[in-house]
């Protein structure tokens, strides 16, 4: 297919853990984010932007199908997967656009394998460096990727992920901080322009995907450098040799570490300056203006590694706001409006059939996609005045829908209905493990322009049967939709 100067190149970069309040932008009293700023200023910040689940694998299965995950089963870790076969996903689709398709980062669906179909080179990446997180307990070691490392950390091994990454499927060793590594081979894919070209429209566009593993735990892992740079201490990794490891965790996890927020903050800094790398590149080959990028995180950030998710209730491994609302920045210079924000109720379902749509890729065969094109929200956010609704007549979705198995929710511009069976034993896992607290039972709260409070305090579900009733009647529809397809 002949590329066109209205056929973007999509720069995707999706973080991990990243809170809801670690930007500058969001007044945060130490969270440094300069160049994510400078995206949000060049673009449009969905304020109730969300992903499909509270935890990294089903949510990162949702974003690269443009589906709800739950369609082929995947909710919590022990169930997440992979899209089947017979499902087309982003690359595949772009690709068949007559993309460049080039994927760096983290992959975690799920239990994933090397040379399976959740590798990016199994599903429509034409060029790929990547680590398999499935295969560690869902992280990647910031410093270490090696046969060398994976001997040397023996048991530990498994618990770090210093497995080498694979490039194109073959594994390579890295010795570098995987987010300077990711970066540097994202720009080496998107590569030089040549002006002339560009300008008549010739060169073929491009989709890269950025997935890094910051800012998940461990985040102490930083170069000597870095570390010098911010006076902190060196943290060592679990040696299984002298200690165990559930009681080695305990104390490295809020609010134990020493120093974790600091270790977090150096991490996201690192990332944020990576990503301003990614867009001076794109300023300097003459494509910024021709590139749509998009920011989010995999899930809400983890309290239990630092993040800060403020004003939201809540945090990774929940359905409360604070579990599934993120950053979402969308920035395409002359076509998204520039320093807007939508109060639009927007999904990472939606990015598939937005880039689909912005690549005038052919959907018709395409399985059945649960996200929409974003463009009416944007357009929307350019016009509507401060607190307009977040649903169909501001471009986003009526209504949302989560659910991990033993916890579900639906969220509509004014309400959150959210229930959790805490006889599973997920709840008290979570509290004994992770620190966090999910809930318990049934509970209604309003969700309004401005409003955030999910506490107990908060619920009016006693007050308002009427919509528990209509709320639950739609999660139950939802339910029985996705199992008829």
């Amino acid at each position: 297919m002949t590329a066109t100067t209205d056929r973007p190149n999509i720069l995707l970069i999706v973080s991990d853990d990243h809170g809801y309040a670690d930007r500058s932008a969001r007044s945060s009293a130490d969270a440094r984010t300069p160049h994510l700023d400078r995206l949000a200023d060049s673009g449009t910040t969905f304020d109730n932007g969300y992903v499909t689940a509270p935890i990294c694998s089903p949510s990162r299965a949702g974003l690269i199908a443009g589906a709800h995950q739950q369609r082929w089963g995947a909710r919590w870790f022990d169930s997440s997967a992979f899209p089947p076969a017979e499902r087309q996903v982003m690359p595949e689709i772009l690709a068949g656009a007559g993309y460049r398709t080039g994927y760096f980062g983290k992959v975690h669906y799920g239990p994933e394998q090397p040379g399976d179909r959740a590798c990016p080179d199994r599903h429509g990446f034409g060029s790929s460096l990547y680590g398999l997180a499935g295969l560690s307990m869902g992280r990647l070691h910031y410093l270490h990727h090696s046969e060398r490392a994976r001997e040397e950390y023996g048991e530990a091994a498994s618990r770090h992920g210093v497995s080498p990454l694979f490039e194109n499927g073959v594994e390579v060793d890295c010795e570098q901080h995987l987010t300077v590594e990711f970066t540097d081979r994202a720009i080496g894919f998107m590569g030089e322009a040549a002006d002339d070209d560009a300008e008549a429209g010739a060169e073929t566009p491009f989709f890269c995907m950025v997935a890094y593993n910051a800012v998940h735990n461990f985040a102490w892992q930083l170069p000597e450098d870095e570390l010098a740079e911010r006076a902190l201490p060196h943290h060592d990794d679990f040696d299984p040799e002298a200690a165990d490891y559930v009681d080695w965790y305990d104390g490295a996890i809020s609010p134990h570490l020493e120093h974790g927020r600091d270790y977090y903050l150096a991490q996201l800094e690192i990332m944020d300056r990576e990503i301003g790398r990614m867009l001076d590149h794109l300023e300097a080959t003459g494509r910024r203006e021709r590139t749509l990028v998009v920011y989010l995180t995999d899930n809400g950030g983890s309290t239990c590694n630092y993040g800060d998710n403020a004003p939201l209730v809540g945090t990774k491994y929940s359905l409360f706001e604070g579990g599934v609302r993120v950053p979402f920045l969308v920035s395409w210079p002359g076509t998204v409006p520039a320093g807007e924000r939508s109060q639009a109720l927007v999904s990472a379902l939606d990015l598939l059939p937005t880039f689909a749509a912005a690549a005038g890729a052919d959907l018709s065969q395409a399985a059945p996609l649960d996200g929409r094109d974003l463009r009416a929200a944007w357009e929307v956010a350019a016009s509507a005045p401060a607190g307009a609704p977040g649903g169909a007549d501001g471009g986003g979705h009526d209504v949302l829908h989560f659910d991990t198995g033993f916890q579900w929710a639906v969220r509509t511009p004014e309400w959150k209905l959210r229930w959790v069976d805490a006889s599973t034993g997920h709840r008290e896992q979570l509290l004994a493990v992770e620190h966090t607290d999910v809930g318990d039972g049934l509970t209604l709260v309003p969700l309004g322009p401005g409003e955030h409070d999910e506490s107990a305090a908060a619920d009016v579900s006693a007050q308002h049967p009427e919509v528990v009733a209509a709320l639950t009647a739609l999660h139950e529809q939802w339910v029985e939709q996705l199992a008829s397809v």
